[in-house]
């Protein structure tokens, strides 16, 4: 660490002996440097903020998309930069003072486009900025150049949308009634093809409702599934109905009567053939228990009557069973039903049978009615969106015969500008200052490192080898002393006028830009 601090101090030393090398070369690099920036011109720029509200009669209309809408934005941008509204801005302004051949317009175009931005900010707003920077005209001058630059881009701006939006209905109207045109033609081929492919296919085709061969067919397997489910329903009811129906008389047997006379057993008779006869009323049959004891005790009661001679039985008579006549009725219902549905699944097999007759014979004509259908139906929907486009437009047209095409508004008018965007000139002088400085400094040290000399016994010591006995010190005189004040007094002036040179640059500078103000 100490041997670091030994070679710095060294070495400020050798620089300082060479202090007036060091303050010449800054003193001229210092001076080139000046002089270099000085002759740069100071650029101005003016800036103005537009709002255009666009009625754009297209966008959002026939598939017009977001990049095509970004492609519009910067078409304006590049129109209001053509080089026919650069001319009339070179032609209004001061830039066209010394041009008087078409080489001269078009080198001063080429300037202004490079010196010109149309910047969008975002919906609808655009930035308009140029700069000015000519060598042969005063700060004030190039300022105001920039900002006439700007206001005539803004004039040019409005003339040129308030022409182009007048138009644009029109435009509009025309490029959609072509269109519309042409849709229409097509929209005839396409309904003239499919009528001519149903008139030729008329047996093979999907019939009403557009349904294809391979639906109706599905349609069909689908129906026939539920008729089954349903036949075999209605089969199992008849064969119900059948079973009760086998086990029901038909007619009941009204008992004979008994002529007065006879004992107890004749009336005991009497009593079991009415309750018979109200059994069988009810619809028992023979086989019912009830039944089966009320005829084994009337057979027992009528041969203990026939001992006792007792009366006589008149003959007998049979009447309908109401339980067989609705068992009946309702056996000619479930037979009718059964019938029908046995009918309808004759009927959709023989259907399907047709079907997949069809679609062996003709496996393309679906696929073609398909596409032909298919075609048709975009026709027609690009047609009617263009009509409601055109109606549309044509609504809004109205409106803009009485209104503005475009409306417009400035947000910011073209600003004056007050210092230059270019270059920085303070920061460039400073840094001129302390390169010049740096400058100075490293070819002192430079020098200083060429010409080979020890400033310490230690290191005359360590360059010889030999050992250093001893060092003798300089003392100056009264005169030399005189002298050195003397010298370092014109080296601080010398230093302070360097220093001076730059605070007055900067002083001009801002002098300057007040008068620009």
């Amino acid at each position: 660490m100490h041997s670091l601090y030994e070679e710095i101090r060294v070495a400020l030393h050798n620089i300082w002996l060479r202090r007036w090398i060091m303050l010449g070369v800054a003193w001229a690099v210092a001076l080139i440097g000046w002089l270099i920036i000085s002759g740069i011109p100071n650029k101005y720029e003016s800036k103005a903020t537009v709002y255009v509200q666009m009625q754009s009669l297209l966008p959002n209309k026939i598939g017009i998309s977001e990049v095509e809408r970004l492609k519009a934005v910067d078409a304006i941008q590049r129109t209001l930069l053509s080089a026919a509204n650069l001319e009339k801005v070179v032609r209004g302004t001061n830039l066209g003072r010394e041009v008087t051949t078409p080489r001269q317009m078009q080198d001063a175009i080429t300037d202004l486009r490079e010196n010109v931005k149309v910047v969008a900010q975002g919906d609808n707003t655009f930035e308009i900025s140029a700069s000015s920077g000519a060598s042969g005209l005063s700060n004030g001058e190039n300022a105001q150049l920039a900002q006439a630059v700007v206001q005539k881009l803004l004039d040019l701006f409005r003339e040129g949308n308030l022409s182009g939006g007048r138009t644009e209905t029109s435009q509009s109207l025309r490029f959609l009634d072509s269109q519309l045109a042409q849709r229409e033609q097509e929209l005839r081929l396409a309904e003239a093809k499919r009528v001519e492919f149903e008139q030729k296919n008329l047996g093979v085709l999907p019939g009403v409702g557009g349904t294809s061969i391979s639906q109706r067919m599905q349609a069909a397997r689908t129906e026939l599934n539920q008729l089954e489910s349903s036949l075999m329903s209605a089969q199992g009811a008849l064969a119900a109905l059948n079973g009760q129906l086998a086990s029901t008389q038909p007619s009941i047997a009204t008992p004979g009567t008994y002529l007065p006379g006879g004992g107890a057993a004749s009336a005991r008779v009497a009593a079991l053939e009415a309750q018979l006869a109200d059994a069988q009323s009810r619809g028992w049959t023979d086989s019912h228990p009830d039944m089966v004891g009320l005829r084994n005790q009337l057979s027992r009661a009528r041969a203990a009557a026939a001992s006792e001679g007792g009366p006589r039985m008149t003959g007998g008579s049979s009447t309908p069973n109401p339980m067989y006549v609705t068992l009946r009725s309702m056996q000619a219902e479930k037979q009718a039903t059964v019938a029908s549905l046995s009918a309808r699944r004759a009927q959709l097999q023989a259907e399907m049978t047709q079907y997949s007759a069809k679609q062996i014979e003709e496996p393309g004509l679906a696929a073609e009615q398909a596409r032909l259908n298919r075609d048709y139906d975009v026709l027609k929907s690009q047609y009617d969106k263009l009509l409601q486009d055109r109606e549309d437009i044509r609504l809004r047209g109205s409106v803009q015969s009485e209104t503005s095409a475009t409306t417009q508004q400035v947000l910011e008018p073209p600003s004056a500008p007050r210092a230059p965007v270019a270059p920085n000139r303070p920061l460039l002088l400073t840094l001129v200052l302390f390169g010049a400085l740096a400058a100075g400094t490293g070819v002192a040290f430079a020098l200083s490192q060429i010409k080979t000399t020890y400033a310490s016994a230690g290191r005359l010591e360590r360059a010889s080898g030999l050992p250093v006995l001893g060092a003798v010190s300089h003392i100056n005189s009264v005169a030399e002393a005189a002298q050195l004040k003397l010298r370092l007094r014109y080296f601080r002036g010398a230093a302070t006028a360097l220093v001076g040179a730059w605070v007055l640059l900067l002083a001009v500078e801002f002098f300057q830009r007040s008068m620009v103000a």
